[in-house]
């Protein structure tokens, strides 16, 4: 699988450092769906929804682009 070109301020990540980043969020949000997530009061369930939902739109924006299937 190639990872995705991430660029932090003007440096590109290397291909090992965008795949720790990947796993990284992936483990987070395992940790959070999985854990107590960010606490049981309602700012901690808030900022566990937040968190989750924004880990989401990243990983989808790093997956592979699939070329389109022709009929």
């Amino acid at each position: 699988m190639t990872e995705p070109t991430i660029i932090i301020g003007d440096k590109m990540l290397t291909e090992g450092q965008s795949m720790t980043v990947r796993v990284a969020l992936n483990n987070f949000l395992i940790e959070l769906q999985d854990g107590d997530g960010l606490g049981d009061d309602e700012h901690g369930r808030a900022m566990t929804a937040a968190y989750r939902d924004r880990i989401v739109e990243v990983l989808q924006m790093m997956q592979p682009r699939q070329p389109p299937q022709h009929p």
